[in-house]
């Protein structure tokens, strides 16, 4: 008699799992597309070309990418190889990097191969180069804390982290690693 009840309760629990088996996948199946849904972006553009303008009407910065990427629900736009000029005055800069993210709060993360050229002509600082940065573009305040390299006509600064104030072109190293002169 044991040997009859060990093979109906095998029986049983064969017949059960092939009923509950649907029920189990099905609950994977449901809750992929959420997820998809969120990872996906609400418009796409690609060989962007975007123009923004401060409220007083004058040219505030200008974006250029390879692809764009808006996810509106999230809050922030992601952009592949741009190239950021950042309008000033006199001040200009223009920035690229392999990506950034632009956030609605108009604060840009550059990442990948960084380099921040100065467009003002005989500027003491040429280029900022470091593997990523973050542009506060209303305050234009550019930090970073990873290794930057500064560049000037006759200079090169290395170091790690950099706060640079872009209105007043005053730029901070946090640690100062090196600085070679070049003869003329």
């Amino acid at each position: 008699m044991t040997n009859l009840r060990v093979i109906l309760l095998i029986v049983f629990g064969v017949i059960m799992l092939w009923l509950w088996y649907p029920y189990l996948t099905q609950q994977d199946k449901l809750a992929t597309p959420n997820e998809e849904a969120i990872a996906k972006p609400d418009y796409v553009a690609v060989d962007l070309k975007q123009t923004s303008f401060a409220e007083n009407g004058q040219l505030s910065y200008q974006i250029t990418a390879q692809r764009m990427e808006l996810y509106q629900e999230l809050g922030f736009s992601h952009f592949e190889e741009p190239i950021f000029v950042l309008h000033n005055g006199q001040h200009n800069w223009q920035l690229a990097a392999k990506e950034a993210t632009l956030y609605e709060n108009d604060t840009l993360i550059l990442e990948g191969s960084v380099t921040a050229t100065n467009l003002m002509p005989a500027a003491m600082i040429t280029h900022i180069n470091a593997d990523n940065l973050r542009l506060e573009i209303a305050n234009r305040i550019m930090r970073s804390e990873q290794p930057v390299v500064i560049t000037g006509p006759n200079v090169t600064i290395t170091g790690k982290g950099l706060i640079a104030d872009l209105n007043t072109e005053v730029i901070e190293l946090i640690n100062h690693t090196e600085t070679i002169y070049d003869k003329q």
